[in-house]
């Protein structure tokens, strides 16, 4: 808490003030170090390279099935039944623009919103990136200042740091000059500097760092709900493929070429190929979309994951209120002399070089007096709610004073307690001004103080943030507001931006979980609350079952944002926060947050539909495999009919309806719910389809018998297929509507247009056998509606 000479400098194994360095590092120094490589190298945060993104799109597993079932068809198939190997490379290098673009997008926005924290070179202080700190410099930190690189404190002036990040210990340390301080950690009250020790990968956090930082986009329920019905169609595709090969190999009513053709004609749907790139471009696009909005997703999957949130914690101050507040009134106390105040309060602001919101709009509002030396400071700490000071007045008087919640200095039936309890119903924030006799390091400093003034503080309202909210009720996520002013000020200010509820005062909440739990179930808005409460309430919720997302941007906030499924700092806010959140809100707008949560939804909902067409086409593959197998006879298609309807009933459709906006809430059990449409999806189709190939075959014989019945049993797999579409699609928009409207233009022209018949070897033959295929697909349609709703009922997702 004493004030350490800025002149003097530790060295890390003799912690002796070294002279000489008072002005840290000269220019020729910096440029030494940089030279000898003692740069402040960290890892790159927001994303992969381009080579990462290419191998990572290339180099798949079904990239390899389907490239090698291409190299087959270039060599012994027309050009035609060669067309899916085109399709995988468009989507591939579609794939790789897309998150080439978004890796852009995440760069640039990272840059905004790093950390920059202040060095001092050559007697002069200036920002600079963290990239740039090299080995010995005097690095500067205040409240909220994240500890960017290892080093040691060579000044302290009521320095605490909490390394709970880093050791898992929830109390702050004091820190005095020679103290080692460890990147990671953060300031939660008082001031100093540090020299950096040691830069780049060798300090502590960057090497816990190196793997956290990296891409995430896998790491998310969406993706490895993917990954694990990729696994099981592996699994399906192996024993039904060999299966195939054989019976086809065995089974030749036509030449060697044209059986391979239908063995690789009844391959190649089996493989979900573009469902992993349109999630890849799905989220890719969110991150492009929320960036023009300037929000900087740190991790991607924190856009699914606010789309799966039932829950918001919110901190008042700085999210609900702007950062900054204005002094309304003073209201001195047992007959005190206003003017004598206003030059406490004027000394008060100038003895704390790291001001928080409420001291700066006293600063602002009282001048300091130049007549008073400050001795001795203590600064603001959250966890204590009150900060001080010892001065020399101009007269040779010493004092000592205390500024915090009137409700934590004073005693329970202070008469001035009553005056705060009225001002803070009415939204105000109250400062109790008081004298003390003890020294500020005494443990008791606030027992036996004397009441002199009630400071009367305005918050700013964010003028975005009742609509906010009002979307938050209305998408029933429920919002908790928790602060640590005052619960009557805070529940004031809740109720102005019409957020209804109990007002609960947390230093009255039990310690257990299960019981605060409940308690925060009863409540709606909560004052007083600890850093550390803060953190247990998201712990509470979270054991409910809650998905909890958790909103600030101080450094009080740190610890519960870090724990929250979902953290969401202000780019205005202290670089602990912006460091451990996975959301940063670059220009400080609350009214953002709805756009995240619109993402999340769109990715989510859009992407569960589009798996649900992939999935069938999936099934339908794997059974009439299968039922060839069991029938002996050829594979009904050749590799162009299936391009041609994954195309119009998947490719094309899916990606509209991926990227179309979607406002259902996001509901759990991603591979469940896509499953259980898809298997009987696919099913249908594959019954309806054999069915009329098996038809058409007793029907046609002779010379072209065997492309007759391959068009019969296309026409019912289209039809089918286009009407999963059509249920994919509800609710239905004019849009949608005219999307599968388009596709089914699209084939009726393929039929119709002689050149295209030839090029796709489509030729319906007679009329009585592809009306059989049309009523075939229609009773399968209906059986498929009935199903999927007799799903619904009884198993609802």
């Amino acid at each position: 808490m004493t004030h350490i000479d800025a002149g003097a400098e530790l060295d890390p194994v003799h912690p002796a003030p070294v002279p000489g360095r008072t002005r840290g590092l000269s220019a020729a120094e910096v440029a030494e170090r940089v030279a000898r490589g003692d740069v402040n190298d960290i890892p790159v945060r927001s994303s992969r390279s381009l080579g990462e993104i290419v191998r990572a799109n290339v180099f798949t597993r079904f990239n390899a099935i389907i490239g090698v079932l291409w190299l087959i068809m270039l060599f012994v198939a027309p050009f035609q039944d060669s067309l899916f190997g085109y399709v995988i490379i468009a989507n591939t290098g579609i794939g790789i623009i897309q998150e080439w673009r978004a890796k852009k997008t995440l760069d640039s926005l990272a840059v905004i919103g790093e950390a920059r924290p202040t060095v001092r070179r050559d007697g002069v202080t200036a920002a600079i990136a963290t990239s740039e700190i090299v080995l010995d410099d005097i690095v500067e930190t205040g409240p909220g200042d994240k500890i960017v690189v290892d080093g040691v404190c060579v000044e302290a002036d009521g320095l605490e740091i909490d390394e709970s990040l880093l050791t898992g210990e929830a109390d702050p340390v004091v820190k005095r000059a020679g103290d080692a301080v460890m990147s990671g950690s953060f300031v939660v009250a008082g001031s100093g500097a540090f020299r950096a020790a040691k830069v780049g990968r060798e300090a502590y956090a960057a090497q816990l760092a190196e793997e956290a930082t990296r891409f995430t986009l896998v790491h998310s329920e969406l993706r490895s709900g993917i990954s694990t019905i990729l696994k099981y169609v592996t699994w399906m595709m192996i024993p039904t493929a060999i299966g195939l090969v054989i019976s086809q190999l065995v089974v030749k009513q036509s030449g060697f070429k044209d059986s391979l053709a239908r063995t690789v004609g009844g391959i190649v749907p089996m493989v979900p190929e573009g469902l992993v790139l349109l999630t890849s471009v799905a989220f890719a696009i969110g991150v492009i979309r929320l960036g023009r909005k300037q929000v900087l997703v740190q991790e991607l999957p924190a856009i699914e994951g606010l789309a799966r949130v039932d829950t918001v914690c919110l901190d008042k101050t700085g999210t609900l209120t702007e950062g900054g507040m204005d002094v309304t009134e003073l209201r001195p106390l047992q007959g005190a002399d206003e003017t004598y105040l206003r030059k406490v309060l004027g000394a008060l602001g100038e003895s704390d070089p790291r001001p928080n919101a409420s001291l700066q709009a006293i600063i602002d509002a009282y001048p300091d007096s130049e007549d008073w030396r400050c001795t001795e400071a203590l600064p603001f700490s959250s966890a204590r709610k009150y900060s001080g000071a010892s001065f020399s007045e101009g007269d040779g008087e010493a004092s000592t004073w205390l500024l915090g919640a009137p409700d934590v200095l004073l005693g329970p039936d202070d008469p001035a307690l009553a005056e705060t309890e009225r001002l803070n119903e009415q939204g105000l924030r109250v400062l109790l001004l008081a004298r003390t006799s003890r020294d500020l390091d005494d443990p008791r400093v606030k027992d036996g103080t004397r009441p002199t003034a009630l400071v009367v503080l305005e918050q700013r309202l964010r003028p975005d943030a009742a609509d906010t909210l009002r979307y938050f009720a209305d998408q029933n996520v429920r919002a908790k507001v928790i602060s640590g002013d005052n619960a009557v000020s805070v529940g004031a200010v809740a109720g102005k931006l019409g957020i209804a509820g109990r007002v609960m005062d947390a230093r009255r909440l039990p310690p257990n979980q299960a019981e605060m739990a409940k308690s925060l179930d009863k409540g709606t808005v909560f004052g007083r609350v600890t850093p550390q409460q803060k953190r247990d309430m998201v712990g509470a919720l979270q054991s409910r079952g809650h998905t909890v997302a958790m909103t600030g941007d101080g450094v009080n906030d740190v610890l519960a944002l870090k724990d929250a499924d979902i953290g969401v700092s202000m780019g205005s806010g202290s670089e602990a926060t912006r460091a451990v959140a996975q959301i940063v809100l670059l220009d400080n707008s609350f009214a953002t947050l709805p756009s995240v949560v619109g993402e999340g939804r769109r990715v989510i909902g859009n992407i569960t539909r589009v798996a649900t067409l992939f999935l069938v086409k999936t099934v339908y593959s794997v059974l009439l495999a299968v039922l060839v197998v069991c029938w002996q006879v050829e594979y009904p298609f050749l590799p162009r009919h299936l391009t041609l309807l994954s195309t119009l009933t998947i490719g094309v459709p899916a990606f509209f309806l991926a990227l179309a906006p979607n406002k259902e809430r996001a509901r759990p059990h991603f591979v469940r719910r896509v499953m259980r449409y898809s298997i009987p999806g696919g099913v249908m189709a594959a019954v309806a389809t054999f069915v009329t190939y098996l038809i058409a075959r007793h029907h046609y014989t002779g010379p072209g018998s065997l492309e007759a019945q391959t068009s019969a049993a296309t026409l019912t797999l289209f039809l089918i297929s286009t009407w999963v579409l059509a249920i994919v699609a509800r609710p239905y928009t004019w849009w949608r509507v005219a999307l599968v409207a388009a596709m089914l233009v699209a084939f009726l022209f393929v039929l119709a247009v002689p050149a295209l018949q030839h090029f796709f070897a489509l030729r319906l033959v007679g009329v009585s056998i592809p009306w059989i295929a049309v009523g075939i697909a229609a009773v399968a349609a209906a059986a498929l509606e009935f199903v999927w709703k007799w799903i619904d009922r009884r198993a609802p997702a």
